[in-house]
């Protein structure tokens, strides 16, 4: 899965109202209410109809890691979709989204500046023009690759030129070797 992608998600899910089911039991019974029948669930999950089946009437309770992981994969995905919204709403329009990451970065610079790049610790907000922008690009099925310059180009306004204090002749952020990525609204 995409880091950045996975990052976004799991920042609008901790939105959420209320817990995704627990049993696999209810969490099938969710998919099946929201795809409106077993053989579409069975599909996705790519298992029998016959054993979507047995789930929802509690006849299978424990199913083997991959496919648990799958079910409540696709039951995060779905949940609380007025939520997801309205937590992005507010994300790309006044809150803004703060980005938590320990990677390598760098910068393209005029000759004379010490552009070498180094692992940073950053903790940055950033404003909402640009989270509006890596929820778009998510939406519409960009890269990792691509997220990562949204995010880059961020860092590079907020944190490296500080709005437009400073470093006004950097060209571009190099934003690599990310050990560590977390998004919060």
């Amino acid at each position: 899965m995409s880091m950045f992608g996975d990052g976004l998600d799991q920042a609008v899910q901790k939105a959420f109202t209320r817990p995704i089911p627990k049993s696999a039991g209810a969490q099938m019974r969710y998919l099946v209410k929201q795809y409106k029948g077993t053989k579409a669930v069975a599909q996705m999950l790519r298992v029998s109809q016959r054993t979507v089946e047995r789930y929802v009437k509690d006849q299978f309770k424990k199913p083997r890691p991959d496919l648990a992981a799958r079910i409540e994969r696709e039951v995060k995905a779905r949940w609380q979709p007025q939520i997801r919204a309205k937590a992005r709403e507010q994300a790309a329009s006044t809150g803004g989204i703060v980005i938590d990451t320990r990677a390598r970065l760098g910068y393209t610079a005029p000759i004379g500046s010490t552009d070498q790049d180094r692992i940073r610790h950053l903790t940055v907000a950033l404003p909402p023009q640009y989270a509006a922008r890596l929820f778009d690009a998510q939406e519409q099925g960009a890269t990792d690759q691509q997220l990562r310059e949204i995010a880059a180009e961020a860092l590079k306004e907020v944190y490296f030129q500080d709005g437009g204090r400073r470093a006004g002749s950097l060209e571009e952020v190099r934003f690599t070797d990310i050990e560590h990525l977390e998004f919060d609204l």
